[in-house]
């Protein structure tokens, strides 16, 4: 466990945080810090692991799921997450499944420069995180219509918000905590 806060561990724990504890656990059966730095106030890590649900793990989300975790590592990259970055560029990284793919999206991420592996609707929802995550204050109609002229319906639309803006939470937790990845199984998704 590391963060500039303290967190509490499972066995010292009292039964409201250890139900919390219980709602966060990942795959793994841990429970990541980026949950765990909740554990001072166990409301919000439980308002924490359902919203992050809802905007990446919810069946009814259309979105590829593979291009949900790009999404999250380029609202990671542009904000300077490395927590974030790392579970999620992992996550993305199985979904896309193609070793050379992935390093064209990850070089493209980096650079800042998506263009570079992406086009059409895929690029306008990466422009879109990029002016939402570094120019909130600069959104206009206009960034919404691009979205749907480049092919993708309101609900879409709201579910690339919805990533961006639980990114631009997480990545200010995180960053703001100082919370690292020590003690956490990273990804997702477990390894062979």
């Amino acid at each position: 466990m590391s963060a500039w806060i303290r967190m509490i561990s499972d066995e010292d724990a009292n039964d409201t945080l250890k139900a919390a504890l219980d709602l966060a656990r990942t795959p793994h059966g841990t429970v990541d810090n980026v949950m765990r730095v909740h554990s001072l106030r166990p409301s919000t890590m439980n308002g924490h692991v359902v919203l992050y649900r809802a905007c990446l793990h919810d069946a009814s989300n259309t979105v590829p799921m593979w291009f949900q975790e790009v999404i999250s590592s380029y609202v990671s990259t542009l904000n300077d997450c490395p927590y974030s970055y790392a579970n999620h560029w992992a996550n993305a990284r199985h979904l896309i499944g193609d070793d050379e793919r992935a390093d064209a999206v990850e070089a493209a991420l980096q650079t800042r420069k998506p263009e570079a592996a992406f086009d059409g609707a895929q690029l306008a929802a990466l422009h879109y995180a990029e002016k939402l995550t570094c120019a909130p204050g600069n959104m206009v109609e206009d960034d919404v219509a691009a979205l749907r002229d480049a092919g993708w319906d309101d609900g879409a639309i709201l579910e690339i918000n919805q990533i961006i803006c639980y990114f631009n939470y997480a990545n200010r937790l995180l960053n703001g905590l100082g919370v690292t990845t020590a003690g956490d199984v990273v990804g997702y998704y477990k390894k062979d």
